[in-house]
């Protein structure tokens, strides 16, 4: 009689394929996935009956800002709550390593925590304390360009000079060897804003042939959207690198209803080159408070201000009331803060959504005192919201997007199927039930229908609970 480790039985199979799914069974031994099937001849040191419920590839988020989170908090129930079982780190240009604040401590690198907690100024340390910290998740890493620029300019508001430049390629370069998955840029940002183009081209170009990715937060996602898009098409092509848009979005009110022109500009990049973009089910981003963004249409929601906190939590508008001032004014009393837009269409958030290239990230900010609900609800909301309840796609769809895709796209090896010999990252979940509680007012509140979570074979969430048990790895790049 063959024997596993773990054995699920009863379940619906939804391998990640985008294919429809078979009943059977999965065994689990040293932590990858034995077989696949009518598995009725299998004994197991642990059998789990699945109520014929889905299981499907654990859920890799491909756009997080958990950089120090996965070290600090390394249960990581925000993301394990909901199936999350990668995560990829380092996005918008700012990254925990490789950094060094003697020279500041920049905007937005305040999204991923506090100054006193980046203790790595080298790629290769923060490698081994994610895999010290053993956090319940996998964890691979982008080189944020934010973070280099501040380890060797001597201030942000300009392009980098060629020395400059060559000390930055250097350190990236270093990184690479120690496993980085790739470089991103955060070129909306006043820190990067001022890069060059031939400054991103050349970084970019120390990827070339490495297996590496280029992830860009665009130098604009408002009204210079295309030239920004087009610019960032060019960079990947020039280095022959596959290109990643950050959170792609149609921002501020006077670009509602230009999704079909984004979405028309991607998919001509994609026939000429390797491109795709990662996308929240949210009709609202969230960041710092950017005085550049700050539109009266728009609702604004402060998440943390470092000189009134006393007014996390209240909307602009209001705050701006109580002062008597405009709401241009009252952002520049609460800055340093972070911030809630509500300035993205419903429709074209939707549209973007169900496009095949678009996988899907949270860009959740674990370290917000009151974070947009995407932190904790992203992937369930995939499922249950817009799979399940719209039929915007479906769910053999929505779980590739999750899984088969991003694995592809980063190239992480043996993860995003259920296929023999595969790591078993898995997830099983109530197809029926599954839904995200988290909202606006109340942000930290665990989606319902998760039933467990197994991480490289590790069984870490059932029926609503951490289980104590942590098996996530530091995903070191795959190497051409």
């Amino acid at each position: 009689m063959p024997t596993c480790d773990t054995l699920i039985r009863n379940v619906q199979i939804l391998d990640g394929s985008g294919s429809e799914p078979l009943h059977g069974a999965v065994a689990i031994s040293d932590g990858r996935i034995q077989a696949i099937g009518d598995l009725s001849g299998y004994s197991a040191a642990e059998t789990l009956d699945g109520n014929a419920h889905v299981l499907a590839p654990g859920f890799i988020d491909v756009h997080t800002h958990d950089d120090l989170c996965v070290i600090r908090a390394p249960e990581m129930l925000p993301k394990l709550s909901q199936g999350v079982t990668t995560v990829i780190v380092g996005n918008c240009g700012i990254s925990a390593a490789p950094v060094r604040l003697s020279r500041g401590f920049p905007d937005p690198m305040n999204l991923l925590g506090e100054e006193d907690a980046f203790h790595y100024p080298t790629f290769a340390e923060y490698a081994s304390a994610v895999a010290s910290a053993k956090p319940t998740v996998n964890v691979a890493a982008l080189v944020g360009h934010t973070a280099l620029r501040n380890n060797h300019l001597d201030r942000l508001d300009r392009a980098a000079s060629a020395s400059e430049i060559a000390a930055m390629q250097k350190e990236l370069g270093e990184a690479l060897d120690h496993g980085a998955i790739g470089l991103s840029t955060g070129l909306a940002y006043l820190s990067a804003n001022s890069a060059s183009v031939e400054e991103v081209q050349r970084l970019t170009e120390v990827l070339t042939g490495t297996g590496a990715v280029y992830t860009t937060h665009l130098r604009s996602e408002t009204d210079h959207v295309l030239p920004a898009m087009d610019e960032a098409f060019q960079v990947g092509q020039k280095a022959r690198v596959p290109v990643i848009v950050s959170h792609l979005k149609c921002a501020g009110v006077d670009n509602w209803g230009r999704s079909p022109e984004v979405l028309q500009s991607l998919e001509l990049a994609r026939a000429n080159q390797a491109v795709g973009c990662d996308c929240y089910p949210y009709a609202a981003s969230s960041s710092t408070l950017d005085l550049r963004q700050v539109d009266e249409r728009v609702t604004i929601t402060i998440t943390w201000s470092k000189s009134h906190p006393d007014f996390t939590g209240q909307n602009l508008a209001d705050i701006a009331a109580t002062w008597g001032v405009s709401q241009l004014e009252a952002a520049r009393r609460l800055e340093p803060a972070g911030a809630i837009y509500h300035s993205i269409s419903e429709d074209d958030m939707r549209a973007i959504l169900r496009n095949p290239a678009t996988m899907i990230g949270s860009d959740g900010l674990p370290n917000d005192p009151l974070p947009h609900p995407r932190l904790w609800g992203t992937f369930p909301r995939v499922l249950g919201r817009y799979s399940r309840d719209l039929r915007l796609f479906s769910v053999a769809e929505a779980i590739r997007k999750m899984t088969s895709l991003p694995a592809e796209t980063f190239r992480l090896q043996s993860r995003g199927r259920i296929q023999e010999g595969y790591l078993a990252d898995l997830v099983l979940f109530d197809a029926t039930r599954i839904l995200d509680t988290a909202t606006f007012t109340v942000p930290v509140s665990p989606s319902v229908g998760i039933e467990a979570v197994w991480v490289n074979g590790v069984l870490s969430y059932r029926e609503g609970s951490y289980t104590g048990r942590r098996g996530g790895q530091f995903l070191s790049r795959e190497r051409n």
